[in-house]
């Protein structure tokens, strides 16, 4: 089935569209070129199958047989302890953006199961590896910004201090995200973090950026920035 699955891979690959992937994946050099629809197809058809001992022996060669478990780990019918196995088993795969904010998109299961996925991230907020951390933030982004979660997903992302640059930029996008959804929370957590100037400035340019944000809140924002 593994030999199969990269024939498969390979045969989708286009060129071009390695390039710009790769442009846009920094010190990745595995990538063949395939395209997300195409790996999603993939992905459903491997979940309608032997999917447990497709997980267990695939490969991890090429970005996309990474990108390609990351999937069905989201597509397969199962229950939610068998799926955060899994779910626990690909997080160290993971070495790049891409691959962590695709996976996270695909775990929605997560809406049905929030407190029990709440309890399986604690851990990866103080883990020391960055795309742990990144993977925690995202899955926060993705599903923890609402009302019950919200403060809660602040105090977290403003206790990280991991140096990375994804991290920073993840920290960042997820203070933006819980602004669109509830400006006068976030609003006060602005006036009131523990965040390093970069992540700050970043969190408040990507607010600036928002479409979902009114001007007037933006000309707010832009004023906030500190003098350094």
């Amino acid at each position: 089935m593994h030999q199969q699955i990269r024939e498969q891979l390979i045969n989708l690959a286009d060129q071009d569209y390695q390039k710009f992937s790769s442009s846009l994946i920094p010190n990745c050099q595995n990538i063949l070129g395939v395209r997300l629809p195409e790996l999603r197809k993939l992905a459903k058809n491997i979940a309608k199958e032997d999917w447990q001992n497709y997980l267990t022996a695939a490969s991890d060669e090429f970005f996309e047989e990474v990108m390609l478990q990351g999937m069905v780990i989201g597509y397969v019918k199962t229950n939610s302890e068998e799926r955060l196995s899994y779910v626990a088993s690909f997080v160290p795969k993971i070495d790049n953006w891409s691959v962590c904010d695709s996976f996270c998109t695909g775990l929605k299961f997560t809406k049905e199961n929030q407190e029990q996925v709440w309890v399986f991230l604690q851990p990866y907020f103080s883990s020391n590896k960055e795309y742990e951390v990144r993977f925690g933030v995202v899955m926060l982004l993705n599903y923890f910004i609402d009302h019950q979660y919200i403060q809660c997903v602040l105090n977290i992302i403003n206790a990280i201090k991991h140096e990375g640059y994804y991290v920073k930029m993840a920290v960042a996008w997820a203070i933006s995200i819980c602004y669109v959804k509830d400006p006068l929370v976030t609003m006060n957590y602005l006036r009131n973090n523990s965040l390093d100037d970069f992540t700050y400035h970043k969190a408040l340019q990507k607010i600036t950026e928002s479409n979902r944000v009114e001007k007037e809140a933006k000309n707010l924002i832009r004023q906030m920035k500190r003098k350094i």
